[in-house]
């Protein structure tokens, strides 16, 4: 009889073999558009509803304005981007923009666009509009965009026009009705690789006007957004319908370029529990579910469900608010990290296969180095340190989400008990502070507050080093409350090198100061799952997360 880790063996090799999961190529590669990707169809004999679950609701659903999966997993069947990824090599590949060159030695780059291509409202996509949305971007007053931690035009450029002796972004100007040049004040290596997250995905203009996209006068669950992040409109294969109770609604675009796919109905459905999601794939009202916990792993593959692993491309970490007079001593920050098991953690929390770690950088970039220095589990150690720090016994609130999975945090009730409890041991006076997903955790990690500790992670958007060190430790932010000017320009400059040795080796310099000052603690590199019913026959597995539905085969009936 197979035993069960026979089974296990079995469900990687089908999922390796099914997905075809390849490494992302070097973050300098050189993209090779591909100016062919126009106007393919499938016929559909009928129409085809698709039901999808997820581990919580998207938080608005303007990319501009928000960082979390699950609002991109909705975003990108909805809008696109100049370029997106190629599956195979991870490099840039032609979308909206079907050719591009860098100009003046990477300060500009210019592309030509796709012709023939409409909104779904209607709207022409040119040039006036892709230099809408990026002068958009970068005007986007405060009271939008607060801080900035949630928007990734400020990871990538660094400041807003209100700051712009500090920001990267020089101008986008209109060269012709299909074409564009977007200029930088620096060298940014990774800009095209950027370019690709869902981030930077073009919307209307005429939607954006009409949806005041600037004025945050409505909600989505706890979190305030605009009308337009109610209803996005882009070129992408779906059309958004709409999102309530826990249910996201797209129909097929039939206006759409590119191949518009077998499904004509697409459904998001939010199943907060894990259990809750196994139940509804086993009886059919779900098609697939993201993400699959440990505990429901052995459960899908004794079903015979599919299980398809993504490479790992996501950090599951600790971080360390040091803006808490607590957190700014060292020795405390040290005894934090010397006494968390991250072995204990993966072994016991996440998919067979996921790896402890010492840096944030994943190791299929340039930058990862095996050698970067950690603090070793040792309990002893920890009391010692906690001993000679300036700790004597204050409450350390160590926030932590309840109520949601995601694909680096798939069960993160339990990794809390289970850090909560070696933190404790070592003579911490922990106070937990769950706060349900759905209710605003990330604003209040990411906000001023009285955090110490908080729960986090993040999957990584594009094929770069500064996707990880620059989102979290580039520029000031409130999660963790740092300011170190060094690690600052170190991370500046290395974003700006050439792909090589040089670049690598400021890396690997980043990696060991981040170890060695602890502004955070890297757990693991979490392997994320995806389960799908037999009626899948392929699914555009994606590391970075680009799972657009349009490319899902299913099965023919029998």
């Amino acid at each position: 009889m197979p035993t069960q880790a026979g089974h296990r063996r079995r469900a990687i090799l089908k999922a390796m073999a099914s997905a075809a999961v390849v490494l992302f190529a070097a973050a300098g590669c050189t993209a090779t558009p591909d100016p062919t990707l126009t106007g393919t169809t499938t016929a559909t004999a009928a129409p085809v509803t698709f039901t999808f679950g997820t581990g919580a609701d998207p938080s608005g659903l303007d990319p501009a304005l928000v960082s979390d999966t699950e609002s991109y997993r909705v975003t990108r069947q909805v809008l696109e981007g100049l370029v997106t990824i190629d599956p195979v090599t991870g490099a840039p590949k032609a979308s909206l923009a079907t050719d591009w060159k860098e100009l003046d030695d990477g300060l500009k780059y210019q592309f030509t666009l796709r012709k023939g291509v409409t909104f779904q409202d209607g709207t022409a996509f040119d040039a006036a509009a892709v230099c809408a949305n990026f002068n958009r971007w970068y005007t986007l007053p405060d009271a939008t965009r607060g801080d900035g931690s949630l928007s990734m035009f400020k990871q990538v450029f660094r400041e807003f026009s209100d700051n712009s002796a500090n920001s990267l972004y020089e101008n986008c100007t209109v060269d012709g009705p299909l074409q564009v040049t977007v200029g930088l004040k620096v060298r940014l290596t990774g800009f095209l690789q950027a370019m690709t997250m869902p981030a930077f995905a073009i919307s209307s203009p005429t939607a954006l006007e009409k949806g005041n996209a600037n004025v945050l006068n409505a909600t989505m669950g706890s979190n305030k957004v605009s009308t337009y992040a109610l209803h996005p409109v882009g070129t992408g294969p779906f059309s958004f319908i709409s999102s309530k109770d826990g249910v996201v609604t797209m129909t097929a675009n039939p206006t759409y370029w590119g191949e518009k796919g077998q499904i004509t109905t697409l459904k998001f459905m939010t199943y907060e529990q894990p259990e809750t999601r196994l139940a509804a794939l086993e009886d059919g009202t779900l098609d697939g579910f993201d993400p699959v916990t440990p505990s429901n792993f052995d459960k899908l593959i004794k079903a015979g469900k599919q299980v398809l692993q993504r490479d790992p491309f996501s950090v599951m970490y600790v971080g360390i608010n040091q803006a808490n007079p607590l957190m700014a001593d060292l020795k405390v920050r040290e005894a934090i990290a010397a006494a968390i098991d991250k072995s204990s953690l993966a072994s016991t929390f996440f998919i067979a296969g996921t790896a402890t770690t010492a840096q944030f950088i994943p190791p299929k970039l340039s930058g990862f180095n095996n050698a970067v220095p950690g603090i070793s589990y040792d309990p002893v150690k920890a009391k010692a340190l906690l001993a000679q720090s300036s700790y004597k016994g204050e409450e350390i609130k160590f926030y932590y989400p309840t109520n949601v999975s995601r694909t680096y945090l798939p069960t993160p009730e339990q990794v809390y008990a289970q850090i909560g409890k070696e933190l404790t041991a070592i003579g911490l006076n922990i106070k937990p502070v769950p706060i349900p997903w759905n209710a605003g955790y990330v604003k209040a990690v990411t906000s001023p507050g009285d955090h110490a500790l908080s729960l986090m992670g993040w999957n990584g958007s594009y094929s770069d080093p500064d996707n990880f060190v620059g989102r979290l430790f580039g520029s000031p932010n409130a999660e963790l409350g740092l300011a170190d000017p060094q690690l600052v320009s170190k991370i500046t400059r290395a974003r700006s090198m050439p792909n090589g040795p040089d670049r690598n080796a400021a890396y690997d310099s980043i990696n060991k100061q981040i170890a060695t000052t602890v502004p955070a603690i890297p757990i693991v590199f979490p392997i994320s799952a995806v389960a799908l019913s037999d009626r899948v026959a392929n699914y555009p597995l994606s590391p970075v997360l680009n799972e657009v539905f349009n490319s899902v085969k299913l099965t023919p009936k029998s």
